[in-house]
């Protein structure tokens, strides 16, 4: 045995040649789907990510285009089941019997909530889809307990205006 033995080359080595071949690809279709450029932006990378970690294990296939592409396919469905989750949140109703429904009216307060100016989107978001506190949104904001308790104020009743009435746009 050498007195130094030799390192085993890292798979995902093979993903630093191919990387700028492949990013527009990867970046590319995922932007088709979601139609936003910072969420594809993230997915880009989050997919990037999980390539690395699925290249380095044992018997994992060459990284390839097409191969990177899969990987985004799961980083998409990923995100779209933690969207199903967050709708399902904002709108769940236990009074509302069809599955279909609350489905359909969690899908109409996504809409509503992406039509809405990015200040009242980002507290929205903060108190009601993430769970937090409003002092924690105030500190996330950059904006006084007293100042984000109007700014929720503003935005739920912009909410209520941008919602349709009886569930059409």
């Amino acid at each position: 045995m050498s007195p130094h033995p030799r390192a085993r080359p890292d798979p995902a080595v093979a993903l630093l040649d191919l990387y700028d071949h492949a990013l527009p690809h990867v970046y590319g279709y995922l932007l088709a789907r979601v139609g936003d450029t910072a969420l594809a932006e993230d997915l880009t990378a989050e997919t990037f990510l999980a390539a690395v970690a699925a290249a380095r294990r044992p018997g994992a296939d060459t990284p390839s285009v097409p191969w990177l592409i899969g990987v985004a396919r799961h980083k998409l469905a990923d995100h779209w089941r933690r969207v199903a989750r967050e709708r399902l949140r904002v709108v769940e109703d236990p009074g509302v019997e069809d599955p279909w429904e609350v489905r359909l009216d969690a899908i109409l307060a996504r809409q509503t909530l992406a039509a809405l100016g990015p200040h009242h989107r980002a507290a929205l978001t903060l108190r009601y889809l993430d769970g937090l506190p409003v002092p924690e949104v105030a500190a996330h904001l950059g904006r006084t307990v007293h100042a984000t308790e109007a700014l929720l104020v503003r935005a739920r009743a912009a909410f209520r205006r941008a919602y349709p009435e009886g569930g059409q746009p």
